[in-house]
């Protein structure tokens, strides 16, 4: 009997599913759960914060496995299997990031560091570029400290540089910089991955769809490489094969680029 194809969709939602100035998709809602009703899993796989991935599930109504803040947690996959866990952190907590942060970065350069948390909510608001309900809901920080740094190139190149060395990790993602622990969107999905092959014997295949380098490592992994227009973002230096692009910014050109990798799965 040939194997059943359990095709799973990990996808970066502000520029690639969501219009980077509305954060929605409304236009190609019906689509996006047309796939949901033929049995494809579609996965966040986003810098966003456990909160407001929840959110985003109880805005639209749905019931979508996640992984928040760029791999550091996955929560959910007991929807899709029952034996799998609900929640699953690959990361250390805030409190453990700050401290290492705090050992090993040096005075001079921790004068550069501006931590958002610490700022005032209409200062938070204005970094983040967010309504105040849903910044509420971004500072609420499980794994990363959001910061942003105000030196020179160079300046910043060092302090990159000695949060490298000291086993934490920066990820970028338009206004702001996250101090990290070492883990990205593409770990978290090739674990998210091995813990599903434990319970489902069908051939999972994965379609990854992003806009931007903190994507770019999800791509390679992915069965299908999506990347969503983003005029913000060089795609001629990626250098993904067969990497399915689309030629309008998000929402349609998340739906453009799932239609081909769904049709090349099917040929």
């Amino acid at each position: 009997m040939k194997q059943k194809k359990q095709i799973i969709i990990f996808t970066d939602l502000d520029g690639s599913l969501l219009n980077k100035d509305t954060f929605r998709f409304d236009e190609i809602e019906d689509y996006f759960r047309e796939l949901i009703s033929i049995g494809i899993k579609i996965i966040p796989n986003s810098s966003k914060t456990e909160a407001e991935l929840s959110d985003f599930n109880n805005q639209y109504n749905l019931n979508l496995s996640f992984v928040a803040e760029n791999g550091s947690s996955i929560h959910g996959l007991n929807l899709i299997h029952n034996n799998l866990p609900e929640r699953i952190s690959l990361s250390r907590s805030t409190d453990q990031i700050y401290k290492v942060y705090n050992e090993n970065v040096p005075f001079d350069l921790k004068q550069k560091v501006t931590f958002i948390l610490k700022l005032k909510s209409k200062d938070q608001k204005e970094i983040f570029g967010l309504p105040l309900n849903q910044m509420m809901l971004a500072i609420k920080r499980n794994h990363s400290i959001p910061i942003q740094f105000n030196g020179t190139e160079s300046e910043k190149n060092e302090f990159i540089n000695i949060i490298n060395d000291s086993g934490l990790t920066i990820q970028s993602g338009g206004r702001i910089m996250n101090i990290c622990d070492i883990n990205n969107k593409s770990k978290a999905m090739l674990k998210t991955i091995e813990l599903i092959k434990e319970e489902i014997s069908d051939e999972i295949i994965t379609i990854g769809v992003g806009d931007n380098q903190n994507d770019i490592e999800m791509l390679k992994r992915a069965d299908y490489a999506c990347l969503v227009k983003n005029d913000n973002f060089d795609s001629s230096l990626i250098n993904i094969d067969n990497l399915i692009k689309s030629s309008e910014p998000s929402p349609k050109g998340w739906a453009d680029v799932i239609k081909t990798a769904i049709q090349k799965i099917k040929t």
